[in-house]
């Protein structure tokens, strides 16, 4: 029995990929999964405090991608939880939430992660249907931008705050990280800024070495000319997935990268996350690097066996045999 609230996925068109798959009869589109799946679902201490759900699946194909056992499934074989009913779902997380543990963090939302939330939206909204008729509950949405603006007022709708990761700002360099054109993920940035303000938690930039340095500027100068209040916090960049063997970043590149984003106009920049203990790149280096992050990314893609250059995962005739995916990192 097909539940009547994913018939949408008989055709599906939820994001910028708009493949048009029949995703309930076994074709599969760029994200390659068919039916929505739970991947894990826990309590999170991390802004917004949260009971987190990753959903399985991405419709990107991040070089850098720290949950890529989940983002990469069904391809990457890892254990998930599975197909859970959105009302089950729903009382999980209100139980969680409402928990000692989920009040001492302060838990007071369901936070949709991944991989991707996008392939899963009608899941996603039946589940927070179900959450509302158990009670008042907040709900999180983190994405990367790629939704077609159809499926973001949709969103919008529902979601009480959103986390919206930019990988870079260049096309080129977007799609040597993510194999995805990044001309949506601006529009609906964009989008967001002049119509959901209020639903903004914060834009995400994770700041990679050699490959960010020449997207910082052109993304902050962006952003502010939009709103120069606008939330944005940077992430630093640990070695992982294909980019394994990349260098890490430094406290001294996240100083510089807010420095640049506030001299861009930005008014409300921070950076958080690990940084390595000490400069592995000189400034020589840095300023050799500028503005060649797609070489960067392209030549780890093309060291494991990508042959689309420039990347764009929606022509690929590797689709479905795609060497990044099948990617096994030795990263934890």
């Amino acid at each position: 029995m097909r539940e009547t609230y994913l018939s949408e996925l008989e055709e599906c068109n939820l994001c910028e990929w708009r493949c048009g798959r029949n995703r309930l009869n076994g074709e599969l589109g760029v994200c390659r999964i068919g039916k929505p799946l739970v991947a894990s679902a826990m309590l999170h201490p991390a802004p917004p405090q949260s009971y987190t759900v990753f959903l399985a699946g991405c419709n990107f194909k991040c070089l850098n991608c720290q949950n890529w056992k989940i983002a990469h499934f069904p391809d990457t074989g890892k254990s998930i939880l599975g197909s859970i009913a959105p009302k089950k779902l729903a009382k999980d997380s209100h139980e969680a939430i409402n928990s000692p543990r989920g009040r001492s963090i302060g838990a007071d939302r369901i936070f949709f992660s991944g991989g991707s939330p996008t392939p899963s939206l009608p899941y996603i909204e039946k589940v927070v249907e179900e959450a509302g008729d158990i009670g008042e509950v907040k709900v999180n949405y983190d994405t990367n931008g790629f939704m077609t603006t159809d499926s973001l007022k949709r969103i919008i709708n529902f979601c009480d705050s959103i986390t919206f990761d930019i990988k870079a700002y260049h096309d080129e360099t977007h799609k040597a990280l993510t194999g995805a054109p990044v001309g949506p993920v601006l529009r609906n940035a964009e989008y967001i800024a002049k119509n959901a303000r209020d639903k903004l938690w914060e834009f995400r930039v994770l700041v990679i070495p050699g490959i960010s340095n020449g997207e910082i500027r052109p993304l902050s100068k962006f952003l502010s000319e939009i709103d120069p209040t606008l939330p944005l916090n940077f992430l630093a960049f640990r070695p992982n997935f294909v980019l394994e063997k990349h260098r890490v970043t430094t406290k001294k590149i996240m100083e510089k990268t807010v420095d640049i984003s506030e001299e861009m106009g930005l008014e409300n920049v921070s950076w958080s996350g690990q940084v390595g203990y000490h400069e592995q790149i000189s400034e020589t280096e840095l300023s050799r690097c500028k503005n060649k992050g797609a070489r960067i990314a392209e030549d780890f893609a093309s060291g494991v066996g990508c042959t689309n250059h420039p990347r764009n995962c929606g022509t690929c005739d590797r689709l479905h045999k795609c060497p990044v995916k099948n990617y096994e990192s030795i990263s934890v």
